[in-house]
């Protein structure tokens, strides 16, 4: 199942605290500037923007474990299955940051773009071939290719940092990575 799948891989051993790739990165967000942390899982990163003064709107298709944060004066949570077929609506809003970990859907990575305000920041961290020898996901739909997350959003956006890497923390895992930026407004 590609839900089943996903959604174990974002639960299984998943840390608590954000990731290190996105806390090296958040501080690129404009102050202020409205986050989008999709497929939010715990809240992790929602958590971090938040303390840094964003208004945060999480999004996951279980909201369950985002309870921690739930009474959060800028935090909008919302239950969404992102792989419906039909883009979500609050693709139509424009955010200063964008965070994806963990999660892998490909008809996304074009919305992921567009959704960006200018100079908005995209950092996404997840899943590549090669993970299948450390452990889920282990089937080749939901890891990336060699180099498809850095050439899924080449051209649409400026690249500031892309690692195509095997993890030993928090857990080993082979992953990609990326931190991209929506050109400025002229």
């Amino acid at each position: 199942m590609k839900q089943a799948e996903s959604s174990s891989a974002r639960e299984a051993g998943a840390p608590a605290g954000p990731s290190a790739w996105v806390a090296r990165f958040a501080p690129r967000v404009a102050p202020g500037a409205p986050v989008l942390d999709l497929a939010c899982g715990s809240g992790r990163h929602a958590r971090l923007f938040l303390e840094r003064g964003h208004p945060v709107l999480a999004v996951d298709r279980d909201l369950s474990r985002l309870s921690a944060l739930a009474d959060h004066p800028r935090l909008e949570a919302v239950a969404c299955d992102l792989e419906t077929g039909a883009v979500p609506d609050f693709f139509r809003r424009r955010f200063g940051g964008i965070v994806v970990t963990n999660y892998l859907h490909r008809p996304l990575f074009r919305p992921l773009a567009a959704a960006l305000a200018p100079a908005g920041v995209l950092i996404y961290e997840t899943f590549a071939r090669g993970n299948e020898r450390f452990g889920k996901p282990s089937d080749p739909a939901f890891l990336l290719e060699e180099g498809e997350l850095l050439s899924a959003f080449l051209g649409r956006l400026k690249i500031v940092a892309y690692e195509d890497v095997v993890v030993a923390e928090p857990r080993p895992a082979a992953v990609q990575r990326l931190c991209a930026e929506a050109r400025s407004a002229e």
